[in-house]
């Protein structure tokens, strides 16, 4: 699962651009590439609007930070970090806090120090700054600006879960965070629970949206309460998000899949694009009610 990610970040593209190309048709190669490394996978889902690191939103300085957050659903092992900068893939960075230290989250300057101790290399704030995403930005500082409302279902947030064919599930969620956030914010990604949260007992959740609006109602665990009771995932999904809605008036999104291999992608925002792979189909869509698919075998 977590070779997933690499894959795609390390496939020669920047990952703003990788992700931006998951919108249909989406390229078969990214599969294909994890379904030979990882032969005992048969589910990958994934969810992208524009990875955190190259084409991240800005905050209020016009500067990137990014949070991060994987889960091992096996063990409840997990690795998340928060405002980092000049992190080209925080999530890897996630992914070694998880597996090489005893914390579950390091944050800013102490998880800039560690990145170096274990060879991450640091990247210019400029090469991870696209012309749109400084566009936004300035658009957004006029005094009657709403970033929320103008970043909801456009970009934001990359996230995954996956099950293989042993019921093992996992979950990684990446993002550059809210448009012209304050310095130091930190939102629901690298929170467990929030951003998201993987269980072998019931399934996996990664989450996209207003983040604290979901903080506040713990979506990510609370979807899995409601699979916990008896609930399909997209049932407990829906359930989910309706609940953020009328409890706190947030908006977003969530990919679920249970141990089983049952899967959803749900959203009550004006869009999220996302992708399912599926034994040797590939599922996808942007807008509600839309769902394509074709075959992942190799041509």
């Amino acid at each position: 699962f977590f070779f997933s990610l690499r894959c795609k970040a390390e496939g020669g593209h920047a990952p703003s651009q990788r992700h931006v190309a998951l919108l249909p048709p989406f390229p078969l190669r990214d599969f294909l590439c994890l379904r030979s490394q990882v032969p005992k996978m048969t589910t990958i889902y994934v969810f992208s609007n524009v990875v955190s690191g190259r084409g991240s939103v800005l905050n209020v300085k016009g500067d990137v930070e990014m949070d991060a957050l994987v889960m091992d659903g096996k063990t409840l092992a997990s690795g998340a970090v928060s405002a980092v900068r000049n992190i080209a893939n925080p999530v890897q960075l996630a992914r070694l806090v998880m597996d090489k230290t005893s914390h579950a989250c390091l944050t800013a300057e102490g998880a800039s120090k560690f990145a170096r101790a274990v060879g991450i290399p640091e990247v210019s704030q400029e090469s991870l700054i696209t012309e749109y995403a400084r566009m936004r930005w300035t658009k957004n500082l006029a005094p009657d600006a709403n970033p929320v409302e103008s970043q909801m279902g456009k970009m934001g947030t990359v996230g995954a879960v996956a099950v293989d064919r042993e019921g093992n599930i996992a979950c990684a969620t990446s993002t550059g965070g809210m448009l012209n956030k304050m310095e130091g914010r930190v939102g629901d990604t690298p929170c467990i629970g929030s951003g998201g949260y993987a269980d072998n007992q019931t399934g996996a959740v990664s989450t996209t949206g207003h983040g604290e609006a979901i903080m506040k109602v713990t979506l990510a665990r609370l979807i899995l309460f409601h699979m916990e009771q008896g609930q399909t995932v997209e049932a407990a999904s829906d359930v989910g998000l309706a609940y953020m809605k009328s409890r706190v008036g947030g908006l977003g999104g969530v990919v679920t899949v249970d141990p089983q291999g049952g899967w959803g992608a749900r959203f009550n925002s004006l869009q999220m694009a996302w992708a399912a792979a599926q034994d040797d189909r590939l599922h996808y869509g942007l807008y509600a009610g839309e769902r394509f698919s074709e075959s992942l075998q190799t041509p």
